[in-house]
């Protein structure tokens, strides 16, 4: 079960307690934030994205969009969505649960984008479509194994 893929890797940094369960589905930004009891904006939506050679997970605020002239320059590939079962294969959770927790596979790379450090903390998903982890955004990045903060998103300033 990918909850438990992402509790464990949390539990590496002394955080699994901290993941919430809740009675309601989490699946989209507005139904994590109605759940958590904060605005969207400060719910962490984890993009994946086709790389050039596997996947790119960009960590953003609830409210952020990614800016394709941004991804590209940065990147140096456009922005392109994976499907579903791209996204499970990858990542092993679900859309609606993708987060940047428990993932092996070495073809997966993690970003942050600025676009979260306005908020002292956000509430990524947790691996499932009714879960999360309330956390900063510096234990987002340690936790995640992001290896930079980037500037990829637009319409959340």
């Amino acid at each position: 079960m990918a909850i438990e893929k992402a509790r464990a890797h949390l539990r590496k940094f002394d955080m699994e307690d901290r993941v919430i369960v809740y009675p309601i589905s989490t699946a989209t930004v507005e139904l994590a934030a109605e759940a958590a009891g904060v605005i969207p904006a400060r719910i962490c939506k984890t993009i994946s994205l086709r790389g050039e050679d596997g996947c790119v997970l960009v960590a953003t605020a609830g409210d952020a969009k990614i800016d394709n002239a941004k991804f590209k320059q940065f990147f140096g590939f456009k922005a392109r969505m994976l499907t579903a079962d791209e996204a499970l294969m990858y990542t092993g959770h679900a859309v609606g649960g993708v987060c940047p927790f428990g993932i092996e596979r070495e073809d997966v790379k993690v970003y942050t984008d600025v676009s979260m450090k306005r908020f002292s903390t956000i509430f990524p998903a947790c691996g499932s479509s009714d879960s999360a982890v309330e956390l900063t955004c510096d234990e987002l990045f340690l936790t995640s194994g992001a290896l930079e903060w980037i500037d990829v998103c637009k319409d959340w300033a």
